[in-house]
């Protein structure tokens, strides 16, 4: 697993977005995830590397299916024991 994937807060979910039928090769329910490799021209691997900023806004559509819009947060503060 990689370094982002093991990440807290890695993997926020909500405003679910699915169709009424189900795949082909598996069986889908609401609230299912699907975790893909890591696309090409993520930040990291950017000179120099860029990375998400409180404020920035990510949006994943698909086709036929719908659209989505996340604003990214701050970190929760940790707390000193």
């Amino acid at each position: 697993m990689g370094q982002g994937k093991s990440a807290e807060t890695f993997n926020p979910a909500g405003s679910w977005l699915i169709t009424a039928d189900l795949s082909q090769f598996l069986v889908l329910e609401s609230g299912d995830l699907i975790n893909t490799g890591t696309p090409p021209g993520v930040g990291m691997g950017l000179v120099p590397p860029v990375w998400l900023q409180p404020g920035d806004v990510m949006e994943l559509g698909i086709q036929g299916l719908g659209t989505q819009r996340q604003a990214v947060i701050g970190p929760r503060p940790t707390s000193v024991r």
